[in-house]
């Protein structure tokens, strides 16, 4: 009889997200399900001629072992800008600081691998930890196979619902973390308000817990607005913050970062060592590269944020086009995704069948629940398809609501659009 798993890993269930992966790779799949990054926004030939300039001029650099913290000009880099949005928009209240440091700086694959190592750290088997409720899906795969007992708390059009938060500290709730991506959130697309971000720093100071503030898509905004991180109110030690170019740059390379308190700097580095030495040194040095160019990054990043403001105005209005007020979005101001919920009473788990026989995925609003699911929700990405695809896409889910409506013996009414919906 084979010997038994450790009961924390045998327990853990896939990523819907994942396992979509494969089905949206059948040809004519159209998808609106994992949260890929566009191609066409890639560097790949700036890439190509900056990784081959350091192959021939300097391999040591590209292809040797390196630090565990990660290469030190790409850390100081990392430092300076998280310095800088520290305090990009100082208002009323709490005055954001900047104090970041290259030695509280650890380059780790992807900021996946940063919140994998903070869950290992702070952790132990049973230990609270607050989750967004609904709430990015790696990340409660993350902190579950570290052993946290994950305590959901309520998100709303301004992120995590901070006095609810306070509410259960106040009865007695005792977490050792919360976990929060507080800039255009995954899977909702909320942002965190200022208010909330000065409350919540105050909330870790007070009750001695760590605030892991997951910020993926911070640059991917559609407007002018920048909000300090939450890292900026933080007056004792309590907040890390992760970033990543996989969102930026390009997911192949696994380049993210944390930026940690003094006293998590070694346990950290410690566990990344255990798990794999190093972040890879060519895709460091690259993406060192890229970012010591400053006038080719900012204009990069104006690329790319216009081209996701582009796709989310196209499906938006493409799914308005189709289904009406049967099914309401958020309104994103950044990120990668539309959050649904049909007004009709449509379960989105049964939907997602029916479109995938209609060619096209999406990921079911309850798959990012810890506590009582919507059953009517869903996450759409914009970021994967060009303009004409995402209405097509629209268009394939309109004919799968029909299907499904008349499969239940429903009279499927017409939906808005419902030309397009049913060629």
């Amino acid at each position: 009889m084979a010997q038994p798993l450790n009961p924390q890993v045998a327990g853990l269930r896939s990523s819907a997200i994942r396992d979509l992966l494969a089905l949206t790779r059948a040809p004519g799949v159209l998808s609106l399900a994992g949260g890929l990054p566009a191609v066409d926004t890639f560097p790949a030939d700036r890439l190509a001629d900056l990784i081959g300039g350091v192959l021939r001029t300097d391999a040591a650099t590209g292809l040797q072992y390196g630090p565990t913290e990660g290469e030190p000009r790409l850390r100081a880099w990392i430092a300076g800008y998280e310095s800088a949005r520290a305090v990009a928009a100082p208002g009323a209240g709490a005055e954001p600081r900047a104090d970041v440091d290259p030695g509280r700086v650890v380059v780790t694959s992807g900021s996946q691998q940063a919140l994998d190592l903070l869950a290992r750290t702070l952790v132990r088997p049973g230990d609270t930890v607050v989750v967004e409720e609904p709430a990015y899906l790696g990340g409660l795969q993350a902190l579950a196979a570290a052993g946290a007992r994950l305590e959901p708390v309520r998100t709303d059009a301004d992120g995590l619902d901070v006095d609810a938060l306070a509410d259960r500290l106040g009865a007695g709730l005792r977490p050792v973390a919360v976990y929060t991506v507080a800039t255009f959130q995954n899977p909702t697309g909320a942002v965190l308000s200022r208010p909330r971000r000065e409350r919540l720093a105050t909330l870790a100071a007070q009750y001695e817990l760590t605030v892991i503030e997951d910020d993926p898509y911070a640059e991917i905004r559609f407007g002018t607005e920048v909000l300090p991180p939450v890292r900026a109110f933080d007056t004792g030690g309590h907040v890390v913050a992760l970033g990543s170019f996989s969102k930026t740059v390009a997911p192949g390379l696994r380049v993210g970062w944390a930026v940690l308190p003094e006293r998590l700097v070694g346990p950290v580095t410690r566990l990344k060592q255990a798990a794999d030495l190093q972040t890879g040194s060519l895709g460091q040095a690259a993406v060192g590269e890229l970012v010591a160019d400053a006038a080719w990054w900012a204009a990069h990043l104006d690329d790319v944020r216009a081209a996701y403001a582009g796709r989310a105005r196209a499906l938006a209005t493409a799914l308005g086009e189709v289904f009406g007020e049967r099914l309401q979005l958020n309104a994103p101001r950044g990120g990668m995704f539309l959050w649904g919920r049909f007004t009709d009473g449509t379960a989105t788990g049964p939907l997602l069948a029916a479109a995938l026989a209609r060619g096209v995925a999406f990921v079911p609003g309850a798959e990012f629940f810890v506590g009582t699911p919507d059953p009517a929700s869903l996450r759409l990405s914009f970021a994967t398809l060009g303009v004409d695809d995402l209405a097509e896409a629209a268009r394939r889910l309109g004919r799968a609501h029909r299907d499904l409506a008349q499969l239940a013996g429903q009279p499927g009414g017409q939906l808005a659009g419902s030309r397009s919906a049913s060629s």
